[in-house]
């Protein structure tokens, strides 16, 4: 069974910045995508960021232009660069990592931006 595990989280300043890091405990192969989801308060997950096979990329409407989403190459970790952040951002972020073999789930990590 493979974890992922998300740090980087915490409370921040409208305007500022924070790096979602989110690592497998394990080598996985065949990953078709890496994403991160974001469930504000009250309602359901939705998809923020998405980092396909080859350059493609797909983010929301909302964080387009203030979050990057990007792999690092040597290891099994996405991560999630938010800057601008503002208080509609605050919520629980999830990575997901996805193959034909499925989805593997991070917990979520909180993420609380203050006005």
């Amino acid at each position: 069974q493979v974890q992922l595990e998300e740090s980087g989280g915490g409370l921040v300043q409208a305007g500022g910045s924070l790096r979602l890091s989110c690592t497998a405990s394990r080598s996985i192969p065949n990953i078709n995508n890496m994403a991160w989801f974001h469930q504000a308060p009250g309602k359901q997950r939705e998809l923020v960021a998405l980092l396909g096979s080859g350059t493609r990329l797909n983010y929301a409407e909302s964080v387009k232009g203030r979050f990057t989403i990007s792999r690092a190459k040597s290891a099994n970790t996405v991560y999630l660069q938010m800057n601008s952040l503002k208080s509609e951002d605050t919520g629980v972020y999830y990575c997901r990592l996805s193959g034909a073999w499925g989805d593997y789930w991070g917990q979520g990590i909180q993420v609380t931006v203050s006005s």
